[in-house]
């Protein structure tokens, strides 16, 4: 016998709907539009006024001048003037240096046979502080131009 087997299966199936949309439509209508035109006239109506006009008269004032003399006088000041002369002081200054020397002797003394090592010394003697004066030294210079300016303070 034949067996058959049956297999169900949902399957989604959209549904269809038809709903009503309002179409709107324009539909042009003609107005009459009456134009107004307004027309002004200008009429320039003169009007008469009266005004009083000043009239202008010359008449003459005798002023009183005072007249200034100016007498000038020219008074001679004399300017002081200071002028810085530099002054050179020499310092005479001793100064005592010490000086020390140092003097090495190596004393080589041949002997026959073996040669061994000596000791080494090292003596230092200090000298006495020797004193130098030297010449004093004197600069004369003589310089022409216009004179300083004046400092103040």
């Amino acid at each position: 016998i034949p067996q058959v087997e049956i297999v169900d299966q949902h399957v989604h199936v959209p549904i269809q709907k038809h709903v009503q949309v309002p179409v709107v439509t324009k539909v042009q209508k003609i107005v009459d539009v009456p134009q107004v035109e307004f027309v002004d006239n200008h009429v320039h109506i003169p009007i008469q006024r009266q005004r009083h006009v000043p009239t202008i008269t010359k008449v003459q004032k005798p002023v009183e001048v005072t007249v200034i003399e100016t007498v000038e006088k020219i008074v001679d000041v004399p300017v002081v003037k200071q002028i810085e002369v530099p002054q050179i002081m020499t310092i005479e200054r001793i100064v005592e240096v010490p000086f020390i020397q140092t003097v090495e002797k190596i004393v080589e003394i041949p002997t026959v046979g073996q040669t061994l090592a000596g000791t080494q010394r090292n003596v230092t003697l200090n000298l006495p502080v020797q004193r130098q004066e030297m010449e004093p030294e004197i600069v004369t210079e003589y310089v022409m131009g216009p004179p300083l300016p004046a400092e103040m303070g």
